[in-house]
């Protein structure tokens, strides 16, 4: 297809498509779950609700409203690259890899900045979308929605094993959702292709003099 052969509308494609499937899933659960709640799939994979006000993977970085000001100005920085990549006619997995950490962070954005205002709070029952009452949190102190938890392997480490002995362990423990997935695929994707994502400028070669 020709639409796919033009690098900025498979950047919008990629925005779009994974945008809406990260807001569809937080939404759905926001409405869905209490806080808390869980559905299992698979014993290794759970429908887990809880909220952050972190970064990925629930990790916490300074207040709130630094950390959604943070974002804005990364989001806009990777705007910026994205576009650049673009306009220099980059190839197109390095497109689609900063095109993957923009829709990201553009997702986690959006929770973080709107979602207290739009839903009422989620303790002890199903939130509401635009309540009457108003939201949960003024403009920038929302809370990031995840949902995806995977615990791979559950056991205890034995009483020898060094500092964890005798205590439970999950693997992986980490809630996360789709936007967190874009980034995180990614930034693997770019460690482990880097050559081909970042290939090298051709040499030119040097036009041999010619004898006076």
């Amino acid at each position: 297809m020709q639409l796919l052969k033009n690098r900025r509308c498979v950047a919008w494609l990629v925005i779009v498509l994974v945008l809406l499937i990260d807001q569809a899933t937080k939404i759905w659960v926001k409405t869905h779950f209490m806080l808390g709640e869980e559905y299992r799939i698979f014993s290794w994979f759970r429908i887990y609700f809880v909220e952050n006000e972190g970064m990925a993977f629930g990790m916490k970085m300074g207040g709130k409203m630094l950390l959604s000001l943070f974002r804005l100005v990364a989001a806009v920085g990777i705007g910026w690259y994205l576009h650049r990549s673009i306009v220099r006619k980059e190839n197109y997995g390095q497109i689609v890899c900063f095109a993957l950490i923009f829709v990201g962070a553009l997702g986690n954005i959006i929770d973080g900045c709107f979602y207290g205002k739009l839903f009422s709070d989620s303790y002890g029952r199903v939130a509401e979308m635009f309540p009457a009452a108003g939201g949960y949190a003024d403009f920038l102190y929302g809370r990031v929605v995840d949902m995806l938890y995977f615990p791979l392997l559950q056991g205890t480490f034995p009483d020898w094993f060094p500092v964890w002995g005798g205590e439970h362990f999950i693997f992986f423990r980490p809630v996360f959702n789709v936007a967190d997935v874009a980034i995180t695929g990614s930034v693997l994707a770019m460690i482990i292709f880097f050559r081909k994502i970042f290939p090298a400028p051709a040499k030119q070669e040097e036009t041999p003099k010619q004898p006076e």
